[in-house]
């Protein structure tokens, strides 16, 4: 029996029929509803033509639907792609006709640009859509629920462990791109490390999974999950959705778009929450100001069961762990990695204090330079990271950049997802930020996200986002683009000074451009071409 998915889950399933899988809002699916549904959901795509490779394009708002869908297109051994639903129609299109989908599942709300785009569109042969009381049913397309209720559950079947299991990724720069992985390997590592995490055996067979959980159920450490971060992004999806549900846990999703760190507390109390997911500061400083308040009321949450919060993708500020122990104690992981491949982590506890930028490297993983070779511990050298192990097959449709990505150094297969980093005397690395949007100024690389930390460590910046516009003398100048905290007057040359006090002159921002809100995508990652525009219309003005 080969490692998958679908696999995995049916073992899950079957120990465990009557426990909670997924719960949104009012509406709670056991495991055995939830394997139900999913293999109706195989059902409609098997009569329709689809099984082993069929891209199946998700394009859905977190929900229960999400995860089922997903599941069975895992059940016919196809390939779900997520959809990002602030995408307008040249994106949608341009996605879901490089992704080759064959099928599109959506929701009621995006169905005016569904039928804006789909002439576009001819290999989708089935349009299936969901309903959230919002727009009637496409003429064409099929409702959701309703196919549920009239297929019969598809059959189980035997997968191969190499069927191809990708997820798009935007990143700072280009168009989205399709990281594949083979289903078994990835699903095999997810659930090797997250065993060893919780100190349990590692299985050796999806057979063995029933008794992991049941080990997990001893030690009490079966998660309930809540990925506060859209599910269309890795960090929600792998983080939040794939590896609890793998190892026999809850998965509860917000369908409402817009992060209420109050609504999130509030369902951390009602279904006893053990692990929340989230991006960076985006969600961390909301979530740290509503526990600010509801302490300052009186009525503080009760975050008894609230075991772990984990971060993934950007930045974690020191400030705002340092914080949330304050209200809690649990554990911080702030986890360094990408779509393409996971670097390291950094834990954060009462005991331990709070830290960001440095990382623990995972196994295997090392640091080169741009002529490659190996950064030595302590040298002070800039280099850029690779990682080993869960190592992509590459990018869908894209060999040029596959090649530049992922590669071999001295017989090992190295990915390079595009992130720079020094390695400390102790072994330990400082993250300095992404080589796509590193700014040159006079010569000098400066990485943002250095500068952002020193930035929103003064006391009137919310939140910062600094960016490289065209300079006559240096080439490129540094700008901070920043929001203020609780409408706090910020004084430009202050800002530069505090700045200076903690970063190289090179690096110090010459320019400070206030907004009220900086903007960033909705799983917490900047957008820093937003943060470019602004900044060059600041100059210009």
């Amino acid at each position: 029996m080969d490692f998958h998915f679908a696999t995995v889950w049916e073992q899950v399933a079957d120990a465990q029929p009557d426990a909670p899988a997924l719960i949104c809002g009012d509406c709670t699916r056991t495991w055995r509803e939830f394997d139900d549904r999913a293999s109706r959901f195989a059902s409609l795509l098997e009569a329709h033509g689809l099984g082993a490779d069929s891209k199946v394009g998700i394009y859905l708002h977190n929900s229960n639907e999400y995860i089922e869908a997903q599941y069975g297109v895992f059940k016919v051994r196809g390939c779900p792609i997520n959809v990002n639903y602030r995408y307008k129609a040249d994106e949608l299109v341009y996605l879901l006709d490089n992704a080759d989908c064959e099928a599109v599942v959506y929701q009621s709300t995006y169905a005016m640009r569904i039928w804006e785009i789909r002439a576009q569109l001819p290999r989708v042969k089935l349009w299936i859509q969901l309903d959230d009381a919002t727009e009637g049913l496409l003429d064409g397309a099929i409702d959701y629920e309703r196919a549920i209720r009239d297929h019969a559950p598809a059959p189980r079947m035997v997968r191969r462990s190499d069927d191809v299991y990708m997820l798009y990724t935007g990143g700072t720069t280009g168009m989205p791109k399709g990281v594949m992985y083979p289903n078994g390997y990835f699903c095999q590592a997810l659930l090797s490390m997250s065993a060893v995490g919780r100190g349990v055996a590692i299985p050796e067979t999806p057979a063995d999974v029933p008794a992991v959980i049941e080990a997990l159920r001893e030690t009490n450490q079966v998660p309930v999950s809540l990925p506060a971060c859209p599910l269309m992004h890795g960090t929600g999806m792998w983080l939040g959705t794939m590896i609890p549900l793998s190892l026999g846990g809850t998965v509860v999703t917000i369908s409402k778009l817009g992060f209420d760190p109050d609504l999130m507390f509030e369902l951390v109390e009602r279904h006893r929450i053990t692990d929340v997911v989230i991006v960076g500061d985006a969600f961390a400083k909301p979530m740290l100001a509503a526990l600010d308040d509801a302490a300052a009321r009186g009525s503080p949450y009760d975050l008894a069961s609230l075991k772990t919060i984990t971060s993934s993708g950007v930045m974690w500020s020191a400030e705002t762990k340092a914080g949330l122990l304050k209200h809690h104690d649990m554990t911080l992981v702030d986890a360094m990695g990408s779509t393409e491949g996971g670097m390291g982590s950094a834990i954060s506890t009462r005991e331990a204090g709070a830290r960001t930028a440095k990382f623990t490297l995972n196994p295997g993983v090392k640091v080169f330079t741009d002529d490659g070779r190996e950064v030595q511990a302590g040298s002070g050298e800039i280099g850029k990271i690779a990682t080993t192990g869960l190592v992509p097959i590459g990018y869908y449709k894209d060999p040029k950049k596959s090649a530049e990505t992922f590669r071999e150094i001295d017989g090992v297969r190295y990915s390079f997802p595009g992130d720079y980093a020094q390695v400390e005397a102790d072994g330990t690395i400082t993250l300095l930020g992404r080589g796509s949007v590193c700014i040159n100024t006079a010569g000098e690389k400066v990485f943002p996200e250095e500068v952002e930390e020193v930035v929103k460590q003064h006391p009137g910046v919310y939140d910062c986002l600094v960016v490289g516009v065209p300079d006559d003398r240096f080439g490129e100048r540094v700008v901070a683009v920043v929001s203020s905290r609780d409408e706090a007057t910020i004084d430009d040359q202050a800002l530069i000074q505090f700045s200076h006090d903690h970063l190289a002159g090179y690096k110090t921002p010459r320019q400070i451009v206030v907004v009220d809100q900086v903007r960033r995508a909705p799983n917490g990652k900047a957008d820093y071409k937003w943060a470019k525009n602004i900044a060059l219309e600041a100059l210009r003005a």
